[in-house]
């Protein structure tokens, strides 16, 4: 059997060398074998995932369905672990038992998508729900060796405590088409260094309102008092990237009790960013200016600060200054937790800017803060085998013993 199969289906308008130039690099890149398929119709796509007798014909399955509506139908259905993957943005899609949905990334979704195939089966994971909605789940990574109690295995711990826990909250600049799957890597990554992992995912505010976000990192957080594994809830460590580094440092700030927030190329400003990106409103719009409390996202520091489109509904600036003061994190300061600011220098300057900014004024303010900038650009600190990566894994579990 072979490691990955990528099917795409009938209508897709996508270069297909540029399909194939990317799936092979994505390949080599993670150490596979695998190959993409072009299927003519549903049966084809049907006869090419599993192979006619109803097993996958490889480890790892990602379909690009396109925009037949016979091969979507086959979306819904239970086939397995399949990694769906549409390049433009369809929210609310509902995939089979065991399925993930990556949409909306463009070409480049290809690449995430390949990655979470490849992620899923390299080590297990639990996923546990924190509430109903189908985005309200954290996935529980554990070191080799050690399992949830409720697996019925028999755990053996060796000082009592277990693990310390690094939760990770993913960016996307607050949208819905990014999710947890941006952090499989560093998952598997940690777990490897003897800690326990817990990868949240959330509602975005685009679809579903500030309060509902910040509610959910809130919840995700407490969630893991309950987890029925060998973790040592004492040794805590947030950590956020970009749009989820704002996220962390406002759950610590609302009260979360964590021995240690890390940002990894983080959106620490909000004011200045909405001052400088797109004017006023920008930023505002994506923090909330309707009532003080819903998040219309318009733009934002992830993946090219300056990219983001639209704007929100700014009502005025006695609003726009109470939606920054509770999510703004250089409003919130002091934190009164260890902090640990993580900044690529081939970032965008602004967040260079930030990062330097906010670690200075947290130090002002009476917080121990650790401040790492190191060559990378806005991914470099998420790539496992980057430098700033590994240099910002040894701090985490410097900070964990």
């Amino acid at each position: 059997m072979r490691d990955v199969l990528v099917v795409v289906g009938p209508g897709l308008v996508a270069d297909a060398a540029l399909l194939s130039e990317t799936a092979e690099r994505e390949f080599a890149a993670l150490g596979v074998s695998g190959s993409l398929v072009h299927a003519r119709d549903a049966a084809e796509v049907m006869a090419c995932t599993t192979g006619g007798d109803g097993e996958l014909s490889a480890a790892a399955v990602v379909v690009v369905p396109g925009p037949v509506d016979e091969v979507r139908r086959l979306m819904g259905q239970c086939l397995g672990p399949l990694v769906w993957l549409d390049l433009a943005r369809v929210d609310g899609a509902e995939v089979g038992e065991g399925a993930t949905h990556v949409h909306g990334r463009g070409v480049e979704g290809l690449i995430w998508a390949i990655r979470h195939a490849v992620h899923r089966l390299r080590h297990p994971r639990t996923r546990i729900a924190y509430g109903a909605h189908r985005d309200q789940w954290g996935e529980l990574y554990l070191p080799e060796g050690l399992l949830p109690r409720s697996s019925g295995a028999d755990v053996q711990q060796a000082d009592g405590d277990g693990p310390a826990v690094v939760v990770l909250l993913h960016g996307g600049n607050w949208r819905s088409n990014w999710a947890a799957d941006l952090m499989d890597a560093l998952c598997l990554d940690l777990a490897g260094r003897g800690l326990a992992v817990w990868n949240l995912e959330y509602r975005r505010p685009d679809l579903h309102g500030w309060q509902a976000t910040t509610a959910d990192v809130a919840a995700g957080l407490a969630a893991l008092a309950t987890v029925d594994a060998p973790i040592d809830l004492d040794r805590v460590a947030v950590v956020g990237h970009s749009a989820g580094a704002q996220l962390a440092f406002r759950a610590v700030a609302d009260g979360a009790r964590v021995s240690l927030v890390v940002s990894l190329a983080g959106m620490l400003d909000l004011v200045e960013g909405d001052r400088r990106w797109l004017g006023s409103g920008a930023v505002a719009g994506a923090l909330g200016a309707a009532s003080g409390s819903d998040l219309h996202v318009g733009t934002g520091s992830d993946l090219g600060v300056g990219t983001g489109s639209g704007g929100g509904d700014v009502r005025g600036p006695g609003e726009v200054e109470q939606v920054y003061g509770g999510a703004s994190p250089l409003l919130r300061l002091p934190l009164q937790v260890r902090q640990l600011i993580v900044q690529g220098s081939g970032d965008e300057l602004d967040l260079v800017d930030f990062a330097r900014r906010y670690a200075r004024a947290a130090r002002d303010a009476g917080d121990d803060v650790t401040y790492l900038e190191m060559s990378g650009d806005h991914f470099a600190v998420i790539d496992p085998h980057a430098p700033i990566w590994r240099t910002t894994a040894l701090a985490i579990t410097d900070a964990l013993r």
